[in-house]
């Protein structure tokens, strides 16, 4: 299963530069004209270094909004959508670059597909005779992207990448050249099975493979290519998200979708109890727009975590430590002219000589009316510097 953080960036886990100007310095590009492609582009600048300073069309596709936006600065053309809604020329491709999500896929074909094997599967088709495939994946998934790449590719390489955000998820990357069909028609099963056993066992054994490092090993030729263009046939989502307050439909879910906005006016009867302003303060009930001219601020409750420690001795001498966990919550203040202030607890628990609930700075008037006043309970702290917004 996909981690949450995974799925909010939709698997969007960029290639390290250093990474991706080591894969540079394999390739070598022809003097006229090629066609490259990401199919899960991101903001563009994996591609944009691999293929640095060679003369070329450039193609990315990507699912994220903003960062199609930005990949579009640094490609020749970008599709804003979803990889397996886009048609290509079959064998049209000088180079493709694939550097897919690392989680389970949510399409049609079945559970215990990878987004990995798919990506690969839909894509290296596009890629000619003679092409250069760039695949960085996570090593675990060798073992099933051999299945496509023991029969369509050949002068293979497998290198570990060394960056710490690669070592992070075991990250490896793949070169091989596209057969042509006259080749593939050549190849025996036994040819093939040795093959994928060869890529079983590199699976098994990251240690052992080579680094990818500045000096290569083996240099790849990028062939050339007329420039293609990309046909997208999926659904225009920046279109369907703007009709979506119009919909009828949208409006009768958005009473359930959404919890209708509230605002609420006045003071409270009676002092808050201490525990009543932390629980406001959790829930984020006391965060608002406050004050007016010099002292109109923003204020954001945050809570803070303290771990106290005591120790108790018995009659043999055995010392026990006993620790504990408190929370106290802690007042944030940005103000218009851009200074900002921090009300923190001294101490938890009561102070001394006051009763709980009659705290000033404890009450519904947190928001003090200067950041000069100091309660007993509570000083206002500058905040460094660089802190400030």
């Amino acid at each position: 299963m996909a981690r949450i953080s995974a799925l909010e960036r939709m698997g969007f886990f960029p290639l390290p530069e250093a990474e991706a100007r080591r894969i540079r310095g394999h390739l070598v590009y022809p003097a006229t004209k090629f066609t490259a492609l990401d199919p899960c582009a991101g903001e563009g600048k994996a591609l944009a270094l691999i293929t640095e300073g060679a003369p070329g069309k450039r193609c990315g596709i990507e699912l994220d909004a903003y960062r199609a936006e930005r990949a579009a600065t640094r490609l020749d053309q970008v599709i804003y959508g979803d990889c397996f809604d886009v048609d290509c020329r079959v064998e049209s491709l000088s180079l493709v670059y694939i550097n897919p999500p690392y989680q389970d896929a949510a399409h049609e074909e079945g559970p215990g597909q990878r987004l990995e094997e798919l990506f690969l599967r839909h894509v290296y088709r596009w890629v000619k005779p003679g092409g250069v495939l760039i695949l960085v994946i996570p090593i675990s998934q060798l073992a099933v992207c051999g299945n496509i790449l023991s029969r369509q590719f050949e002068d293979a390489e497998v290198y570990r990448l060394t960056e710490p955000a690669s070592v992070q998820y075991h990250q490896i990357v793949v070169f091989g050249v596209r057969r042509s069909r006259r080749e593939r028609e050549r190849l025996s099963d036994r040819e093939i099975t040795s093959l994928r056993l060869d890529y079983g066992r590199k699976a098994r054994s990251l240690e052992t493979l080579p680094t990818l490092s500045e000096r290569p090993q083996r240099v790849y030729a990028v062939p050339e290519a007329e420039p293609i263009q990309l046909a997208h046939h999926g659904l225009p989502l920046d279109e369907i998200e703007d009709c979506l307050p119009q919909s009828p439909a949208y409006r009768q879910a958005q009473r359930i979708l959404f919890a209708p906005e509230f605002h609420e006016r006045g003071r409270p009867l009676s002092p808050l109890h201490q525990g009543h302003v932390a629980l406001l303060a959790a829930a984020g009930a006391l965060d608002s727009i406050l004050g007016e001219g010099h002292l109109r601020h923003i204020s954001r409750w945050t809570a803070v975590k303290t771990l106290s420690e005591s120790q108790e001795e018995d009659d043999r001498g055995v010392v026990t430590i006993h620790e504990r966990e408190s929370f106290s919550h802690c007042l944030n203040l940005l103000y218009a002219d851009g200074e900002v202030a921090v009300l923190t607890a001294d101490t938890p628990g009561a102070t001394e000589g006051s009763e709980p609930g009659n705290d000033p700075a404890l009450t519904a008037n947190v928001p003090v009316e200067t950041p000069k006043r100091t309660g007993r309970k509570f000083r206002i702290e500058e905040a460094p510097d660089e802190e400030r917004a």
